[in-house]
């Protein structure tokens, strides 16, 4: 497991840092101890806002390890967006599809995976389920436009329903889906740079 730091010159000068923590791709296994206490040891950083980006679970039965795992953070600000990996089960993969052209691949999926168990949990602990939402949030009395999408990489992404500008009473601008397509980076972009004040 890997905790990368970056710091963004995104907020107004002389504003207070935000400290938001990214997490993505836990693949959690009921079993998977060690990776439950790395990621609970995780809110010694002392985030202002913690996003999830999906692929948390690997497991029908993950859920517990996974509300485990997320413990401590879960009474922190957070918002949240699903990948494949929470509504199937991931199965192994001849890498040399990668290569093949988009159209000539049939999708493999693995079983289905609770995730509306995982969802109820999160939003049970005042994180915000951002699928296909648009909302100004609050986070250390500032306001910040988040917008989210469900998964593109399983073609689950209905960008149009959350287009359009961002709140202009926002200080950042934060823009959550789980696999980073063009067409959803773009969008995106193209709905940010509409009404940049700089």
């Amino acid at each position: 497991w890997t905790l990368r730091q970056a710091t963004l010159p995104v907020l107004p000068e002389g504003a207070r840092p935000l400290r938001v923590l990214h997490i993505s791709d836990i693949h959690m296994l009921p079993g998977q101890r060690s990776k439950q206490r790395w990621i609970a040891k995780l809110d010694e950083l002392e985030p202002d806002l913690v996003v999830n980006t999906g692929d948390n679970l690997a497991h029908k039965q993950a859920v517990p390890a996974v509300i485990r795992a997320l413990g401590p953070l879960l009474n922190r600000p957070g918002i949240f967006v699903f990948g494949s990996n929470d509504y199937f089960a991931p199965k192994p993969k001849n890498p040399a599809r990668y290569l093949m052209p988009r159209g000539k691949k049939k999708r493999i999926i693995g079983i289905p995976l609770p995730w509306r168990d995982l969802r109820a949990a999160m939003i049970e602990r005042g994180w915000h389920d951002m699928t296909h939402v648009r909302k100004l949030i609050t986070v250390d009395g500032r306001n910040i436009a988040v917008a989210g999408v469900d998964d593109p990489h399983l073609k689950r992404d209905r960008y149009h329903e959350i287009a359009g500008r961002p709140d202009p009473n926002a200080v950042l601008r934060l823009g959550l889906t789980h696999s980073p397509e063009p067409r959803v980076l773009d969008a995106f972009a193209t709905d940010t740079n509409c009404c940049s004040a700089t």
